[in-house]
């Protein structure tokens, strides 16, 4: 009997595994996963973010767990000044871009009620044993891999903004290089305390008040009401249907499931006979596809088809953005699968006191609020790309895989599940094959495409031909019921298998 696991960072996966082996099922490891990604991939993800888990029992309807973030504000009295914003600049490759951090980005955090509702639903292990992994590498320090060291280095403003953040990734006034340990000892004690006194300190006790006061004091919305009355919701999945497969993924408010359901269906009407892989009949297709999608988007057509509730935002308007995701796919011996997509933007600078964790910056991205900053009302659960999505033929699970990449989350699934799907390629495959993606006035594509499609592409359109493959493309981690699976190595991805005897 096998057990597959694709995530973001070997740690993580190996996390995974290792719960899986002591005999715990698919959602004891994504739980136990998710606790160690905020350990090794600290840009990434973190306790302060939030995120989504989509979970198919064995022998239940699925579901999915939305615990991303609220806007803040709830009770707040008498505002009288502007929320603390700083704005900073992220130098990418071959660009740069704006983002506000401060108190004032700080929306409602939902990762570490999410994390431990899902544990207590859907896990059998005990909660220290799911822990003890996390608490062991934030003691004891886990090695800087080359993917975080770049992401850490293009984020190095947002994690050095406050002394905390220094001592944490410029330990000796140094910031840290590929292969230096990150330690977080506040972050190992902090956890210590989660199976005895769970998350209440945090969203009710001390720790929320230290919270409150230091947004009190410093400009920032977030309220000791928006962390005593945040909450976990159960969503049903969104389905769509691609050829002879039932697709399960995130609904509204989050527009990433929807996006992808969309492109997918528009992609089937259209299809005749299938072009081969890479050839200008595809790639072309795929912008006219994309371009479509835009326009649709921008319509307003895809929350007129998929809204079941009041969105915060409206997905036309949403622009391109880092965004900082990871996530993890799971597929168990017994047939329980769990995709976990987590974000913490890019993090807002400040670090909840005595504990190691870094708040987010949702409330500071224009592209999140693009009808202004703090238009909604407190209470509200922000919209997201994120898409952890399972796939299913004849009701049995098929595939389970999500990505991180902000607004390119969602075309860079659809084109893994195509090259499967239509390419009939193997998940590795599928995940390593070049992508390109359409960014409202140019074609951005990677390398591995034949020149004379390029070249054809290049007649009708304008193109940027990247050098080489880049997080910009999003980062795909999958594993398929074939006992197969795939990290994306756009973004340090390590998948393995377990097998159990």
């Amino acid at each position: 009997m096998q057990s597959v696991v694709a995530s973001g960072h070997t740690a993580v996966t190996q996390t995974a595994c290792e719960t899986l082996k002591r005999g715990g099922n698919a959602f004891d490891a994504v739980v136990a996963a998710g606790f160690a990604s905020v350990i090794a991939e600290p840009p990434l993800t973190s306790l302060g973010g939030g995120g989504f888990l989509m979970a198919k029992p064995n022998t239940r309807a699925a579901v999915l767990y939305d615990f991303f973030v609220d806007t803040p504000g709830r009770g707040l009295q008498n505002q009288k000044s502007e929320p603390h914003f700083l704005p900073v600049t992220v130098h990418f490759p071959g660009s740069a871009q704006d983002f506000n951090i401060g108190h004032g980005s700080v929306a409602v955090p939902g990762i570490l009620r999410g994390l431990l509702t899902t544990h207590k639903e859907l896990g059998r292990l005990p909660l220290r044993e799911i822990l003890a992994p996390t608490i062991q590498l934030a003691r004891e320090g886990i090695p800087i891999n080359r993917t975080q060291a770049f992401v850490l280095s293009i984020l190095q403003p947002i994690m050095t903004l406050t002394q905390d953040g220094k001592n944490l990734f410029a330990p000796g006034g140094e910031f840290l290089q590929e292969s230096d340990r990150f330690v977080n000892l506040d972050l190992a004690s902090f956890l210590e305390t989660l199976p005895k006194a769970g998350d209440k300190e945090f969203y009710e006790g001390e720790i929320a008040q230290a919270i409150v006061e230091d947004m009190q004091e410093h400009g920032g919305l977030l309220t000791l009401k928006d962390l005593s009355s945040y909450q976990v919701i159960k969503r049903k999945p969104l389905m769509g249907k691609y050829r002879d497969y039932k697709l399960l993924t995130n609904p509204p408010p989050a527009f990433g499931g929807p996006l992808l359901v969309h492109t997918l269906h528009l992609l089937q009407q259209s299809s005749g006979k299938l072009p081969e892989f890479g050839s200008f009949s595809h790639l072309s297709g795929l912008i006219t596809l994309m371009q479509e999608v835009e326009r649709h988007r921008d319509e307003g057509l895809v929350e007129q088809t998929f809204s079941e509730g009041n969105f915060s935002q409206s997905v036309g308007k949403i622009k391109k953005a880092f965004g900082g995701t990871t996530h993890i796919s799971i597929l168990d011996s017994e047939g329980n699968a769990a995709a976990l997509s987590c974000s913490n933007g890019e993090g807002s600078g400040y670090i909840v006191p005595g504990t190691g964790i870094m708040l987010n910056n949702m409330m500071g991205e224009d592209d999140l609020h693009p009808d202004g900053f703090h238009a909604d009302p407190p209470g509200l659960r922000v919209a997201s790309m994120m898409a952890p999505t399972i796939l299913l033929k004849e009701n049995q699970v098929s595939l389970v895989l999500g990505s991180g990449g902000s607004k390119r989350i969602a075309l860079a699934i659809f084109q893994v599940l195509s090259n499967i799907i239509d390419f009939k390629m193997s998940v590795t495959n599928a995940i390593e094959a070049p992508r390109l993606h359409w960014d409202g006035t140019c074609s951005q594509i990677e390398p591995g495409f034949e020149q004379k499609a390029l070249a054809g592409l290049k007649n009708k359109w304008p193109v940027n031909l990247w050098q080489v493959k880049n997080v910009y493309f999003g980062g795909v981690h999958a594993v398929s019921n074939k006992g197969k699976g795939a990290g994306d190595s756009r973004r340090g991805g390590v998948a393995a298998i377990v097998n159990l005897g």
